[in-house]
């Protein structure tokens, strides 16, 4: 069985994390995008729709980050209304943005 990297407890087979520290498995695919202000919330609704993205870190141009969301199967409009209004407000703020974005690898 395969062990975690970080707190050496066994991972269940097909694990993205670890159950017991959280830890990354590696089965992860991590992607940037940069991207301009005007185009940061339809970008986002974009990798939401594709259904295997688990969290979108946004990032200004100077590599700070201004927001991490979690994305979890099946979000839907409400829960999803107070995110895209925080990215609203960044996109009014800065002017270059990168989302980092973490998928499922598939298996």
């Amino acid at each position: 069985m395969v062990k975690c990297e970080k707190c050496e407890s066994e991972l269940p087979e097909k694990a993205n994390f670890c159950p017991n520290c959280g830890h990354s498995t590696g089965r992860m695919i991590k992607e940037e995008f940069k991207i301009s202000s005007e185009d940061l919330v339809k970008k986002v609704k974009d990798l939401i729709k594709e259904g295997n993205i688990t969290k979108i870190i946004v990032k200004n141009e100077k590599d700070r980050v201004l927001l991490e969301m979690p994305v979890t199967a099946g979000v839907v409009g409400t829960i999803l209304a107070p995110w895209l209004a925080a990215l609203g407000v960044i996109a009014a703020l800065a002017t270059k943005c990168t989302i980092s974005v973490e998928r499922r690898a598939l298996n």
